[in-house]
C-alpha cells in the first residue's frame, strides 16, 4: 500500500519461475544482511486448488533459526505488505528488528505466491533517472499495465485468478505443517495485516498470538480509501503546523497555500530532476502533485519537510516537492513490489466493492482527487478476478490474543481501520495507537520490546496487559527548517 513517485512508470519485463514436483525441506542457506545461517525451503502447491491435475508452483520460505539452545516451539510467521512485497527480501532488516524476539523463536518469512521467489508476477520498475515527463505519464502507465497483464498471462503460472489472500493463506498453513509446528505467532504489517486476519479466519487454532500493524481489513476497499485517508493525514499535518508557533510563523495557512498551488494547475514547470540534477520541463497536474504529497506522509520525518516544499512550490520552486515525492522509491530490485500480484489481489478483493461503498461527495479541495481510484478501476476492468468467499470480508472473534497497532498520522491505514478490526475481533484484541506515528509502528522506539513481551507472555491476559506507554507519547517531528533559516533563528537575541 506504499506510494512512490515511481508509480507513474512501470516499464515491463517479466520473470518466469520454475516448478518443482515435491516439497523442498529447508536446508542451510545464506541471506544478504543476515549474520547467521538460515534455512531455505519450499512447498509445492497447486496453482488452482480446485484442479488436482493442474500446474503446480513452489511457495518459498526461509527460517531464521532461534539462537537459544532451548528454543520455544511456536515460531513467528511474518507476512509482508504491498500487496506484492517479498518477505524473504526483508530478511536482513527483520533479523535485526526482531533480534530479541527471535532469540528463542524461529522467524519464518514466506514469499507469498506471486512475490519474490514464489511464482513471481513482476513488472520492471521504472528507471528513477528516467525523464520526469515519462514517469508522470498516466496514459503511458495504463498502457504499460495492459502489456504487463498480457505478458503475465502467457507464463506457466499466469492464471491471475489464483493469487488471492485466501489461497495464499492455505499455502502458509501448508508451510506450518511442513515445519511440524502446532501453532505460530502471526505478525503482519500493512497488507500483511489482511493476510494475518485471513489466516486467523481460516486456521484460528493454528495461531497462538497475532500482531497486526497498520491495519488493512478485508472490507477496507483499498483504492477508495487512498483519497480520504491521505487528505485526513495532510490536514492533521497542517493543523499541527498551525498549532506550533515556529512552524506557523514560517509557513502560515498551509492548507490555503496548497489550494493556491492546486488552483494554478495544470501548468508547465521547470525543475531539476531529483536523481540526475538535470533541469527538465513537464506539465505539472493536480494528480502528479497529489502523488508527490502522499508519499512523504507515510513517514513523519519526511512529512516534516512538506511545509517547506509546499511553500517553495507556491513560489515556483519545485525541487523540494519532487525530491520528497520520490524519496520512498528505488532500492534493490528484489525489494520492489510485484505489481502483477498486487493487482491480482486488489482487483479480486477490493475493486468489486468500489461501487457499493458509501462515500462523501468529492471535494475540489482534496489534495488527491480520484487519481488512484481511477487507475485501479481502469486496470481492474480487464484484470482476471479470482473468486473471493463472502466469509473473507468478515473478522470473527479471535481465539488468540491479538495486538492491533496504528499510527495516528498514517495516510494509508489510519486508526479508524484498526478500531473497526479490534471491535470485530472481540475481547482478546487490544488496539494501541501511536498518535504521531506514520505507516507502521513495530520498529519505533521501544515497540520491539513491547512485541517481545506480548509474544513471550505466558498467558493471553498477561500479553494483553503489556505496557505500551513508552511509544504512545512519541512526539511529531518539528517542521523542517533550511540550515540558513535555522542558523538565522538561532542568532537572534
Amino acid at each position: 500500500m506504499r506510494n512512490r513517485l515511481a508509480l507513474f512508470g512501470l516499464v515491463l519485463t517479466l520473470a518466469g519461475a520454475p516448478a518443482l514436483a515435491a516439497d523442498a525441506p529447508p536446508t542451510p542457506c545464506r541471506l544478504p544482511g543476515v549474520e547467521h545461517d538460515a534455512r531455505c525451503g519450499s512447498v509445492s502447491r497447486l496453482l488452482d486448488p480446485t484442479r488436482a491435475d493442474g500446474p503446480r508452483i513452489d511457495v518459498h520460505y526461509v527460517v531464521l533459526p532461534a539462537l537459544a539452545r532451548n528454543k520455544k516451539p511456536d515460531p513467528v510467521f511474518f507476512f509482508a505488505g504491498g500487496p506484492g512485497q517479498s518477505a524473504i527480501a526483508l530478511a536482513g532488516p527483520l533479523s535485526r528488528q526482531f533480534s530479541r524476539l527471535s532469540n528463542r523463536r524461529d522467524l519464518v518469512l514466506i514469499d507469498q505466491r506471486g512475490t519474490g521467489r514464489s511464482a513471481a508476477l513482476t513488472c520492471d520498475t521504472p528507471d528513477p533517472a528516467g525523464p520526469l515527463r515519462e514517469l508522470a505519464d498516466m496514459a503511458g502507465m495504463h498502457e504499460r499495465l495492459r502489456r504487463c497483464r498480457e505478458a503475465l498471462q502467457a507464463l506457466p503460472h499466469g492464471d491471475l485468478r489464483q493469487y488471492t489472500t485466501t489461497i495464499a493463506m492455505a499455502d502458509a498453513d501448508a508451510i506450518r505443517e511442513a515445519l511440524g509446528v502446532t501453532q505460530v505467532n502471526a505478525v503482519g504489517g500493512s497488507y500483511g495485516t489482511r493476510a494475518v486476519l485471513e489466516y486467523l479466519r481460516q486456521f484460528p487454532q493454528a495461531v497462538r498470538r497475532a500482531v497486526i500493524d497498520g491495519v488493512a481489513p478485508p472490507d477496507m476497499v483499498l483504492p477508495a480509501t487512498f483519497g480520504p485517508d491521505g487528505q485526513a493525514a495532510f490536514e492533521a499535518l497542517a493543523a499541527a503546523c498551525g498549532a506550533d508557533p515556529a512552524c506557523n510563523a514560517r509557513y502560515p495557512a498551509l492548507l490555503q497555500q496548497w489550494q493556491q498551488l492546486l488552483d494554478s494547475l495544470p501548468r508547465e514547470v521547470r525543475v531539476a530532476h531529483p536523481v540526475t540534477g538535470q533541469p527538465e520541463t513537464l506539465t505539472l497536474t493536480r494528480d502528479i502533485a497529489g502523488s508527490m504529497l502522499r508519499g512523504p506522509l507515510y513517514v513523519p520525518a519526511l512529512a516534516s519537510a512538506l511545509p517547506l516544499a509546499i511553500s517553495e512550490a507556491v513560489a515556483g520552486r519545485f525541487e523540494a516537492l519532487f525530491g520528497l515525492g520520490g524519496a520512498l522509491g528505488g532500492g534493490r530490485k528484489e525489494m520492489q513490489m510485484a505489481e502483477g500480484m498486487h493487482f491480482s489481489v486488489v482487483c479480486a478483493e477490493d475493486a468489486p466493492r468500489l461501487d457499493v461503498l458509501p462515500r462523501p461527495a468529492p471535494s475540489t479541495a482534496s489534495a488527491f482527487g480520484n487519481t488512484f481510484e481511477d487507475l485501479y478501476r481502469d486496470t481492474c476492468a480487464r484484470w482476471p478476478r479470482g473468486p473471493v468467499p463472502a466469509a473473507f470480508y468478515t473478522m470473527p472473534p479471535t481465539p488468540a490474543a491479538t495486538l492491533v497497532l496504528s499510527g495516528g498520522a498514517d495516510p494509508a491505514t489510519p486508526p479508524r481501520h484498526g478500531e473497526r478490526a479490534t471491535k470485530a475481533l472481540g475481547a482478546k484484541a487490544r488496539h494501541v495507537v501511536v498518535p504521531q506515528a506514520g505507516h507502521g509502528v513495530m520498529g519505533i522506539g521501544c515497540m520491539r520490546d513491547v512485541l517481545y513481551r506480548f509474544i513471550d507472555a505466558e498467558s493471553d491476559t498477561e500479553a494483553l496487559a503489556v505496557d505500551t506507554a513508552c511509544v504512545e507519547s512519541i512526539p511529531r517531528p518539528p517542521a523542517f527548517q533550511p540550515v540558513r533559516a535555522a542558523a538565522a533563528a538561532g542568532s537572534k537575541p
